[in-house]
Parts: structure tokens; C-alpha cells; sequence
């Protein structure tokens, strides 16, 4: 992956892309305050251009792709997208002139749809009902009526998603803490993150306990997350690599998000709710265990921008 502090810029500021990476890591005292011994500290990847995680692997894989010649001048870009990666394609192929075509559930928030509009992306809409397993299908069936038009770049197979995040999240978590992170928790969806962060830290660490989470059930809130025994299984996701694996419930993950706001002052999205919700549960069990001091450091994809016209705020 190419480094994004080597992406060209002017003396009197950088461009947009440049701004990839590099997200503030926030502490979450409110989390940990019936355990002082152990820090709960989350990622906040809105401050991605993008306003998501997904920035990175977006950016990693149409740069790979750029330098391959595999998304040559003409094509463009395909994948399925639950929403943010796909933000993510239109923000990056706006700025390079790609053309994107994002096959997308019809049920993502409002919010979404609203930016994918803004950023000229066109758009297939899918049956809701088949989550982003139906936007796959989708995807693979236009693809292959028509491989010479576009770019398949198949954000759940594709080694440049993962790639982003060993190169730049696990790296970054490692200096922020300054290699004091114990644990390592994120969700599961494309799993690139998870996988890529998790893989760079346990070569820094080989005590680093890495903690994946995914959804309760196959009928779930969580956008972005996948409930793996149900869903078509991403081809880059390595379960060996976790020490744990956690469910999350949807309404704990509202419940969070609430919490958050009220108690921090930060309006984080959906699916970061799930991780400071699954953060909790392994700092319970640290407690639990009497294991000493911990430093438990997840990843927070969005904020709460992309879900205000959710239901869940009024409960």
C-alpha cells in the first residue's frame, strides 16, 4: 500500500486523499470507571474524508488497481456495498474521474443514499431482504454479463482491503499506544479489518489477544456487519486469527450509541456502538479473570451523521 504521507501535496496545504489514515484514537473513561486498571480506546475513523473506516480499504484497492492497469482508463469500478465502502469508491472515483456503479440494499439509511447521490455514484438498489449477500449476487451477475466494461473490485475477496489496514491501522494503534495495546477488538463484515489490524499487531506482539464481533443473528441492525454462519463467508476472512469471538445484540449497539452521546459528548454510528459494546465485554472478562492492568483498543467505523433519521433515537 502506498504510504498516503507520500501522496503529493502543495506547500500551501494537501489534497483531500492525503487525509486518509492517520484517525485520533478517543478514550471512553466513562466505560471503565468500575475499572480504572483497564482503558477502553476506539479508533475514529469519521475523520476519514470519507467520514468512515472504509476509506482505507476503498483507497487501497483503486490505487492497487490503478498501478496494476486492472481499472484501466474507460472502466468502472463494480462492487456491492452495504454503504460506507461504497461512499468511500464514490469520494475516491470522484477525485481520480473513475466512474462507480455500487450495487446497494435498498434499506440502508437515508443518510447514505443522500451521499451517494451527492458524490454522482450510480446506483443499483437491491432487495432489502437479502442484505449485502443479495448487493453480492447482484454485483457478480453484472460483472459477468459484461467483463470488459468494468472493474469487479470485490471488496470482500479483494487482498488490498486487508493490506490497508496492516500497513496503516495497526501500525497507527501501535504508535498511538505506544505498543502498550493487550487487546484488539473490531466487527466483522468485509473482515478487512479485523484481519489486516490484526495480523500486523500479532507480528508486534505475538500477546496481542485479538477479539472479533459480528451480529447476534442473521436479522440484525448492524449495517456493515455480517453474522457469518448466514452470510456468504468473505473469501479475505482468516477466523484463525481470532483468540475470541463475540456476539452483539442490536439494541445493546442502540443502547450504546446513546449512551455515548450523553455520557462522552460523541455521536458515534451504529456498528461503533457494537464495538464499544463487544470492548466491554472483554474488559468484564479481563475483570473477571483478575488479569492485571489492560489497554483494549477497537476500531469505530462512523459517527452518528449517517443514522439521525433512525428510529432508535426516540426509544
Amino acid at each position: 500500500m502506498a504510504s498516503v504521507s507520500m501522496m503529493r501535496s502543495t506547500s500551501h496545504g494537501t489534497t483531500p486523499l492525503a487525509r486518509v489514515g492517520n484517525t485520533p484514537l478517543l478514550r471512553f473513561e466513562s466505560l471503565t470507571q468500575q475499572r480504572p486498571h483497564i482503558e477502553i480506546l476506539g479508533k475514529a475513523e469519521w475523520a476519514n474524508p470519507g467520514g468512515s473506516v472504509k476509506d482505507r480499504a476503498a483507497f487501497n484497492i483503486i490505487e492497487t488497481a490503478l498501478r496494476s492497469g486492472a481499472l484501466g482508463p474507460g472502466k468502472v469500478l463494480l462492487d456491492a456495498t452495504s454503504g460506507n465502502t461504497g461512499i468511500a469508491y464514490a469520494m475516491v472515483g470522484a477525485a481520480r474521474g473513475i466512474p462507480i456503479t455500487l450495487c446497494v440494499p435498498a434499506n440502508v439509511s437515508l443518510e447514505r443514499k443522500r451521499i451517494l447521490e451527492a458524490y454522482g455514484a450510480n446506483v443499483i438498489w437491491t432487495d432489502p431482504l437479502e442484505g449485502s449477500d443479495g448487493a453480492i449476487r447482484k454485483a457478480i451477475e453484472i460483472y459477468t454479463a459484461n467483463p470488459a466494461r468494468y472493474f469487479y473490485a470485490d471488496q470482500y475477496s479483494n487482498n488490498a482491503n486487508w493490506l490497508a489496514h496492516y500497513h496503516g491501522t495497526a501500525e497507527e494503534i501501535w504508535s498511538q499506544t505506544e505498543g502498550a495495546v493487550t487487546h484488539f477488538v473490531a466487527g466483522l463484515g468485509t473482515s478487512g479489518t479485523f484481519v489486516g489490524t490484526t495480523r500486523r499487531l500479532k507480528e508486534l506482539n505475538p500477546d496481542v489477544q485479538a477479539i472479533s464481533f459480528q451480529p447476534d443473528s442473521a436479522f440484525h441492525g448492524l449495517e456493515g456487519l455480517k453474522h457469518m454462519p448466514t452470510a456468504i463467508v468473505p473469501k479475505i476472512y482468516d477466523p484463525s486469527l481470532a483468540d475470541a469471538t463475540l456476539e452483539v445484540g442490536t439494541e445493546a449497539a442502540y443502547d450504546m450509541v446513546k449512551r455515548i452521546a450523553r455520557s462522552e459528548g460523541v455521536m458515534i454510528g451504529i456498528s461503533s456502538g457494537a464495538a464499544l459494546v463487544a470492548s466491554v465485554m472483554v474488559a468484564e472478562q479481563i475483570s473477571a479473570k483478575q488479569l492485571p492492568s489492560a489497554t483494549i483498543v477497537t476500531v469505530l467505523p462512523d459517527s452518528a451523521d449517517k443514522y439521525l433519521s433512525e428510529n432508535f433515537w426516540n426509544a
